[in-house]
């Protein structure tokens, strides 16, 4: 089961989530990145020494300066240019740093992203049919736009605003004494404190908010992908009403979250602007008892105005980096979620020599439910076996089986009598190709999805398999050819063209082991009967597990097995079956009387 997200995640541990993605901002494998790093802090500091040291003093000393009637203008120029060139140089040595760290943050994202991506597939399917695609999106799309974001401001945010604190209280101690280093202490730890509280509450507000942008999505996403069911019952103002309660949801959560965002920058400006007037007026009193200088009232108004600018941004930075937690949170709840189906220590790859399938007393459950209830069969090499039964017995169960996508609750499957549950999944999948029900194509070209086949399928291949499925004199009809696409899902397509492109890519993976999945059961019978034309062809000389609900398709069978509530009730060839007058003949008789009651309405 997906971990479920918690109720509230303001309580988020900060710094283990800063922890989990701080190794991607100093990689062992990327020395250059390392280099970019220190070359970006060290531009950090050449910025805050200009900023600190530079443009106060040398604005300071011009106004001294031109209090004292005979200094000369020439000096009172050059102090003023030198005061430009200092903000000018501040200016120069950020932008070399964001140059410089580009690379660094981009390369932290990709990585992240590219780690959460390949760990989403490795995740059983049991967990992607029960959450919502759209969901899981917008989850990582959030949390690694968050990680560029957070870089910035942990790097050349606070901890250059910490550097320039320090800076402007030696400053403050040695011209002005303890009273100002005391103030402006209070002052950073009372604007700390208040943006703290008041983002935190407002945390809460964004999350909420979040949650239904989350829903909003999810809905449209899972409308739009059933857009045409939607249409088949006329519902496309019942789906514009949900996703329009989704979204005034949302918007009222917005509205909300921005209000508070105006409590906040009131309070953060009340206390900046309180301690810049009771700075500047201390030293004003300090002047008129002759211990300052007018020039020193001009040094603490541009320091503390240069140590407020990054104040100001302090309660955003530190509303970012904590929606960034929030955000990154959530993808590490996906990354932290345990594959359901991992290989075993020393799992080795499976070697196929003839293609030998055995179920040896499988038991298997959905959840609470059991599906499969002790299932022995046993597929001798090149031969076909066809699962028939009712919906609900459990046969495409077994196509899931044989792939591992879950575990057994008891038994083993077999080929060439090694256990799947032992060798290595990528081989297991490599030596087994299916032809499903519902075949959905990439939104790609039909070479695309044929050359998915095999990864380093040629040219030449790719048309052979397309000839093998017999779907190559319609491919030569299009203008484009191979390079004709397919539309989402494949919908461009008929059902028998895309079963075809299904069947190709499955010629092109050239399998021991060959999985028919009900292929045929939602095509017409003109198609199905050149679609099964096809099928027969390509099992000749294979394994081949046929699971069917129209037994027409599987008279040809080497031996077929009737599944009922799990369990094998009958087995045996076509003819053998239907004399034993058994379940198998009676579902024969059936589907022959829907046959001739169709073609006598017809």
């Amino acid at each position: 089961m997906p971990p479920q997200r918690p109720a509230s995640t303001v309580d988020r541990p900060l710094w283990p989530t800063l922890r989990r993605f701080l190794p991607d901002l100093w990689p062992s494998d990327a020395p250059g990145m390392r280099a970019r790093v220190a070359g970006a802090m060290a531009l950090v500091v050449c910025s805050k020494l200009v900023q600190v040291y530079g443009a106060p003093f040398a604005l300071q000393a011009a106004v001294d300066g031109m209090a004292v009637p005979t200094t000369p203008v020439s000096l009172i120029v050059l102090l003023v240019v030198g005061y430009a060139a200092a903000r000018f140089g501040s200016t120069l040595f950020d932008n070399l740093r964001n140059t410089v760290f580009e690379r660094v943050g981009q390369e932290a994202t990709r990585r992240l992203a590219a780690r959460v991506f390949r760990h989403l597939h490795r995740l059983s399917l049991r967990f992607h049919l029960e959450r919502r695609t759209g969901a899981v999106t917008k989850v990582i799309e959030r949390g690694t736009k968050s990680i560029d974001t957070m870089l910035y401001f942990l790097l050349f945010n606070i901890a250059p605003t910490v550097l320039e604190l320090t800076l402007v209280l030696g400053i403050f101690y040695v011209k002005f004494g303890w009273p100002l280093v005391a103030a402006t202490v209070a002052m950073v730890a009372v604007y700390i404190w208040f943006t703290r509280a008041v983002t935190d509450w407002r945390a809460s507000l964004r999350e909420r908010m979040n949650d239904l942008d989350t829903g909003a999505v999810a809905h449209a996403v899972d409308s739009l992908l059933n857009f045409e069911t939607v249409k088949y019952f006329g519902a496309e103002e019942r789906e514009a009403q949900r996703y329009d309660r989704a979204v005034r949801a949302y918007a009222d959560a917005a509205v909300k979250s921005e209000n508070s965002l105006a409590w906040l920058n009131i309070g953060q400006a009340a206390i900046t602007n309180l301690m810049m007037g009771a700075g500047m007026a201390y030293v004003a009193w300090g002047w008129s008892q002759g211990r300052f200088t007018a020039g020193n009232v001009v040094l603490v108004s541009t320091l503390l105005a240069q140590l407020f600018r990054p104040l100001d941004l302090l309660g955003m930075v530190y509303r970012t980096i904590r929606q960034g937690v929030i955000d990154m949170g959530s993808m590490f709840d996906l990354i932290d979620t345990p594959s359901e189906v991992v290989d075993v220590p020393g799992a080795r790859p499976l070697a196929v020599v003839r293609g030998h399938v055995r179920f040896e007393k499988v038991v298997f459950g959905y959840d609470d439910a059991t599906i499969l209830k002790g299932i022995d069969l046993d597929v001798p090499a090149g031969t076909t076996l066809a699962v028939v039964g009712p919906s609900g017995a459990g046969k495409s169960t077994l196509a899931r089986l044989m792939y591992r996508f879950y575990d057994l609750d008891a038994g083993r499957i077999t080929i060439d009598g090694q256990d799947i549950a032992q060798v290595t999944q990528d081989s297991l999948r490599a030596a087994i190709g299916i032809v499903p029900q519902d075949t959905v194509l990439f939104n790609d070209t039909i070479g695309y999805n044929i050359a998915y086949g095999r990864e380093d399928a040629s040219e030449a291949e790719i048309e052979a398999a397309a000839r093998g499925a017999a779907i190559a004199p319609f491919i030569e009809r299009q203008p484009d050819r191979y390079a004709t696409r397919v539309g989402e899902r494949g919908l461009k397509l008929s059902g028998g063209e895309k079963q075809r492109v299904a069947i190709a890519r499955t010629l092109l993976k050239d399998p021991p082991v060959l999985i028919l999945d009900e292929a045929t059961s939602a095509l017409d019978s003109r198609t199905e009967g050149e679609i099964m034309q096809t099928l027969e062809a390509i099992e000749r000389g294979r394994t081949t597990i046929v699971i069917a609900h129209r037994l027409s398709t599987i008279v040809h069978a080497d031996r077929i097995v009737v599944l009922e509530a799990g369990q094998v009730v009958e087995q045996g060839r076509h003819a053998e079956l239907l004399a034993a007058g058994g379940v198998y003949a009676e579902m024969w008789q059936r589907q022959a009387q829907e046959r001739d009651e169709a073609l006598a309405a017809a």
